[in-house]
């Protein structure tokens, strides 16, 4: 850190801090200031969502884009693939736009002769393509057929019916009542009628959408802009001396709360564009980043709600007590052994953000039975979780598992010890004695045994997996770095995580698998050599995992390190791929010729984000709230770089307020009552050196197995 460490231990508590001088620019960055232009050669990706169950994937430059989840999705349905504009029967096209800018809220495209604004807007199943034209006599919209069934003109519309959902309609009008002419899938205005209006649903239903905009268009924009703003100020009004910091945080914070929808109850998509489901798994992964330290408390309580009642009751079930897996509209699966420990891990968290004990009482029967059916059905004589194959995160098949991992995985046991002592805390609060004693007794249990028999000190390895003979798996996986909290080894835990970066971290991510490995696959793509599943987890780089991995390195004082990787993260949300989004996967190795890896998988990933959010606030932030217990510690790990910041975090029902500059900190809290405990790292704490990532070898022979 660029202060002196003598500074740093004199300022051991709050009373002794000086205040940081006011900067003039604290005002919290909005939608307009967000804004990116993108250039032709860049021709980058972008999503909306209406916080729904609808989204718009599109690219920046690309004109009749066929990617096969382009254009229109509707819960989990595709009923429209692109449209492209005319002004007085010449073509706008994308890759002649003069100018084009991405913002949170919307896509603008500038032409010598016009405009266009696309957008969605909150909660309906409306687009609006916006042309300002001034000297155009008309303009015209004409839709690409390929998920259109068939299209009919009306006296004051264009109707186009989706192959996928025949029973509805999409019903195209001009933004303002004007005449219209229709030919096959083309639309034609006057250009004073300001662009076209997009919405869908039964004809009625369109008809009263249509309606409300016209009666109130600005407060339909406004609304959802305010909304973002809304979230911006309330949580994130951060400024910092790195401009480019304070945008990514900005831009990521809204991509990912564009994935908090209402599809099927309360939730977060996966990934866009396929995965526009709900994933367990993925949802509690990501909601500590996408609603806890952004203070969306009552989302969270939503999410959490929702997606409890769907836990699987049924007495004969294999899987009783399991929050499920996957939730879609047309079904609901529980094929996974880790969603339904981090439910009741993030029900605990989120009480320590809030202090809400109330909200405890609507889901505790959830999580007595998640536990209890665990304990009299999946678990062996020394405590531990069992499992499938692919009951992981590592959940790919591909015929067969692509990375079996046993019956009893590192992570996973990780989890069943986090979800038994978050359940003994849960108990307490309510008074469930009898649980209480149980619950801790297994998880005594489970940590007694797991240092023996997962810990090889002599290798510097936490095992993968204990297969179901019980022996070993030795492969080299990040998966070891969660499981901490199981060992009490200190000095073993750091070697560990200096070795895992070492073999694991690359500068665009973490690896799923050591690249020595005989069952490396340095690309998630290679047509030629492999399926990709077969690479899904067995080399592809998982950007979530960066979240632990930067979390080790700064529990062990090494910030700088750690801050390479989370700036390379931030960059690509700014500069690279989606605009605003950190990508699902990425190659472990560069192709041929190229310095960088590619980006695979979803465009945007809920977790990559979430988790990239998470560091920033309770790692690097240091920013650990306990508000059931009335405490909220703040343990600051500032990489050098940062030299002035300043913001405000939303905490129960009031705030605390984070200055910093030059070395100095002023932290308070307002609104809650709590004790503010600031604890300033200790002389020698942070580390100059910086761990190299891993190098990519290019010298390597695969042999995959």
């Amino acid at each position: 850190m660029k202060k002196s460490i003598l500074t740093i231990s004199i300022l051991s508590s709050l009373a002794s801090c000086t205040s940081v001088p006011t900067d003039e620019s604290t005002q919290p960055l909005t939608v307009e200031d967000l804004a990116v232009q993108v250039s032709k050669d860049e021709n980058r990706e972008f999503s909306f969502t209406n916080k729904r169950s609808a989204y718009w994937y599109g690219r920046t430059h690309q004109d009749h884009f066929d990617e096969y989840f382009a254009g229109w999705n509707v819960a989990t349905r595709r009923i429209l693939s692109d449209y492209s504009l005319s002004i007085d029967g010449q073509p706008l096209l994308r890759t002649e736009a003069d100018n084009t800018t991405v913002a949170p809220d919307c896509i603008t495209r500038q032409w010598p002769q016009a405009k266009e604004q696309m957008r969605l807007i909150d909660n309906d199943d409306l687009i609006i393509v916006a042309v300002d034209a001034p000297d155009a006599k008309n303009i015209s919209i004409a839709f690409d057929q390929r998920l259109i069934d068939s299209a009919r003109g009306q006296k004051e519309s264009l109707c186009l019916i989706p192959q996928q959902t025949p029973e509805q309609i999409i019903k195209v009008v001009p933004m303002k009542s004007a005449d219209i002419q229709t030919e096959d899938s083309t639309l034609t205005i006057s250009a004073q009628a300001g662009g076209f209006l997009l919405a869908y649903g039964t004809e009625s239903h369109c008809d009263s959408l249509i309606n409300m905009f016209r009666a109130q268009s600005d407060s339909f924009i406004d609304a959802r802009r305010q909304r973002m703003n809304a979230l911006l100020s309330e949580n994130v009004p951060m400024r910092s001396n790195l401009p480019d910091l304070d945008k990514a945080m900005a831009w990521l914070t809204l991509t990912t709360d564009q994935l908090i929808t209402c599809q099927q109850g309360k939730g977060i998509y996966a990934g866009l564009p396929w995965f526009n489901t709900y994933w367990g798994r993925d949802i509690f992964i990501s909601l500590p980043g996408a609603a806890l330290v952004t203070g969306q408390f009552g989302e969270a309580e939503e999410i959490l709600r929702d997606f409890g009642r769907l836990q699987d009751r049924r007495q004969d079930s294999p899987t009783m007590g399991r929050i499920p897996n996957l939730a879609t509209p047309d079904g609901v699966w529980y094929n996974t052994t880790d969603g339904t420990p981090r439910y009741v891990m993030e029900t605990e968290e989120l009480l320590r953000y809030t202090g809400d004990k109330q909200f405890l009482q609507d889901v505790y029967p959830t999580i007595i039975m998640s536990i209890e059916q665990a304990i009299a059905r999946s678990t062996d004589e020394k405590g531990y979780l069992l499992h499938a194959d692919a009951d992981t995160w590592m959940d790919v098949k591909h015929e067969v598992p692509a990375s079996p991992r046993g019956n009893r995985a590192n992570d996973v046991q990780w989890l069943w010890y986090r979800q038994l002592m978050a359940g003994v805390h849960l108990a307490q609060l309510m008074n469930d004695t009898a649980n209480v004693s149980k619950w801790k007794e297994k998880a005594e249990q489970l940590a007694n045994n797991f240092e023996h028999d997962f810990c090889d000190k002599t290798d510097t390895l936490i095992y993968d997996h204990l297969n179901s003979d019980g022996t070993p798996d030795k492969q080299y996986r990040p998966n070891q770095l969660f499981c901490f909290e199981l060992i009490g080894d200190e000095n073993f835990k750091k070697a560990v995580t200096r070795k895992a970066w070492q073999l694991l971290a690359y500068p665009w991510g973490v690896a799923s698998l050591e690249q020595h490995d005989r069952q490396f696959h340095p690309y998630h793509h290679w047509d030629e050599k492999y399926h990709f599943d077969d690479a899904y987890h067995n080399g592809t780089v998982w950007l979530w995992l960066n979240g632990i991995f930067m979390q080790r390195m700064i529990e062990c004082g090494e910030v700088e390190t750690a801050w390479q990787l989370f700036c390379n993260m931030n960059r690509q949300a700014l500069q690279e791929g989606a605009v605003g989004s950190l990508s699902e996967c990425a190659d472990a190795h560069p192709r041929p010729g190229k310095q960088w890896a590619d980006r695979s998988g979803t465009f945007l990933q809920a977790w990559s984000n979430a988790e990239q959010l998470r560091v920033w606030y309770q790692c690097f932030l240091g920013i650990q709230p306990d508000l059931l217990n009335g405490v909220v510690k703040v343990k600051p790990m500032l990489p050098k770089e940062i030299s002035r910041l300043s913001l405000r975090v939303k905490l129960g029902k009031g705030y605390l307020n984070y200055k910093y500059e030059d070395g100095k900190f002023d932290i308070s809290v307002s609104g809650i009552d709590a004790q503010l405990q600031l604890i300033l790292p200790e002389e020698g704490e942070l580390k100059d050196s910086l761990i190299p990532f891993c190098k990519p070898n290019s010298s390597l022979v695969f042999k995959f197995k």
